[in-house]
């Protein structure tokens, strides 16, 4: 049956988005439309996140033009994007939108689904539309009213903004995938983790001026701060045993920024290893936050290419400036095929019991380049199969090429014990003599889950 057609009022507010900076500042208009119209909180929120992650999905040079206007009875609040090219948005995207706000319409015509027939031969372009219900104690109808509530409102500073926009999405995350005791814990954690570095920062300052006479003393508490971004413990999980070995550059008192992961999903098991560039107490903090939002968007159950997206996004908009290379592996409940999403990274080792060890080379962009990143690539892997995740620091020296270095790595490796411990210590004491950048060996045994390990 069609949808019966609503009285529809001029336009409340129309924005155009070709810009990461667009996209920032759409999130920002929807929530003030949606507050000034008189829906609740958590409708701002969410219709303020829904349009932020279409925009980013839809993001392309040429314009798409977004409007808000009201419609009748019931009282809503509706949203219109309208682009004129090929572009749709992913399935993925999509579904989590609808997830949202289930009154999410979307047609790859000039037309709504269930409204027209089908587009014309050469038709081009795309409409979404996002209707939210105003509760009837608070709706405002008239686009005047809306207008003058709009311009009211005191206009926030920069950083009651963006301190605005983290807790916006902290809110999204909590309802669309309840993960609030994860997500509290996570955010709790890094507010209490940094103050505690600012402190001890300011204190160092302050109180030790002499660096050459304080080198020892210095160097053990920057390594002291460095620990407490990185995972207390490994989980257990059944069917992968899982080690890792951390090792401190022994020539430097600055932290540095190689970080690692494992994290149980919806998906599978996650195994993340990722170095931010540059040594400095910033640096680390940056690795800090990152790992933390890592962890937050594996437990919502993302691919691991959608999660480098949306860390490319997180540092787009709150580290610019800074590159990241991090690589993620994704191994399946069977424990039968593993998931590579790379951007920049030294590529994963792969070694089967039966066969000759091998490097899986995809490769994306480093994070903070501002590009997007490939779908993952799937390998299948064997039972008692081994993988082998470093960082720079264990291989690379200054008078040697870096891919000969990976290739006496694969034959060193191959040769170490089975165990996890065993090759991660083995590769400690064949690579690491006075390291120059701190080295991270990370290394995970696959059986499946029925399997004995």
């Amino acid at each position: 049956m069609p949808t019966p057609r609503t009285r529809e009022h001029a336009p409340v507010s129309v924005a155009v988005v070709s810009t990461e900076q667009d996209v920032f500042a759409l999130r920002r208009r929807a929530k003030n439309v949606a507050a000034a119209a008189g829906l609740d909180n958590r409708d701002q929120v969410r219709l303020a996140t829904a349009l932020s992650e279409l925009g980013r999905d839809l993001l392309r040079p040429t314009p798409m033009t977004v409007t808000f206007d009201v419609q009748g009875e019931p009282p809503a609040l509706r949203a219109t994007l309208r682009w004129g090219d090929e572009r749709a948005p992913s399935q993925e995207s999509l579904a989590a939108v609808t997830r949202l706000l289930p009154q999410t319409r979307y047609a790859p015509s000039h037309s709504i689904a269930g409204r027209a027939a089908s587009p014309p031969p050469g038709a081009r372009g795309g409409r979404i539309e996002i209707a939210c219900l105003i509760p009837g104690s608070t709706a405002r109808r008239d686009p005047a009213e809306i207008l003058g509530a709009l311009e009211e409102a005191a206009p926030a500073s920069a950083i009651d903004d963006l301190q605005a926009q983290s807790r916006d999405l902290m809110a999204a995350l909590e309802e669309a995938h309840a993960q609030r005791d994860e997500l509290e814990r996570l955010n709790e954690e890094l507010t209490e983790t940094n103050a505690g570095v600012m402190a001890l920062y300011a204190e160092l300052t302050v109180e030790h001026k002499d660096v050459v006479e304080r080198f020892s003393e210095e160097h053990e508490l920057a390594l002291a701060l460095q620990r407490t971004f990185l995972p207390a413990e490994l989980p257990d999980i059944t069917g992968a045993e899982l080690a890792v070995r951390y090792l401190p550059a022994t020539s430097t008192a600055e932290i540095g920024g190689d970080f690692y992961e494992a994290v149980n999903t919806p998906r599978g098991l996650l195994l993340a290893v990722g170095d931010v560039a540059g040594h400095s107490l910033q640096a680390a903090m940056v690795m800090g936050q990152l790992r933390h939002a890592l962890r937050a968007y594996a437990a919502q159950g993302h691919a691991p290419h959608t999660i480098l997206e949306h860390l490319e996004h997180l540092m787009g908009q709150h580290q610019p400036g800074w590159t990241t290379s991090l690589c993620i592996l994704l191994v399946e409940p069977g424990r039968d095929r593993v998931h590579v999403a790379n951007a920049g990274h030294l590529p994963p080792l792969l070694l089967s019991p039966a066969g000759p060890s091998r490097y899986l080379r995809e490769h994306g962009p480093l994070l903070g380049m501002g590009l997007r990143h490939p779908p993952a690539t799937i390998h299948p892997v064997e039972p008692g199969s081994r993988l082998l995740m470093i960082t720079d620091g264990l291989i690379e020296t200054r008078d040697s090429d870096i891919y000969e270095r990976l290739e006496v790595l694969s034959a060193t490796a191959a040769k170490c014990p089975a165990a996890p411990e065993d090759l991660c210590a083995s590769l400690i004491d064949a690579f690491a003599t006075e390291p120059d950048d701190d080295i991270v060996v990370f290394a995970a045994r696959l059986t499946p889950p029925d399997s004995p390990a």
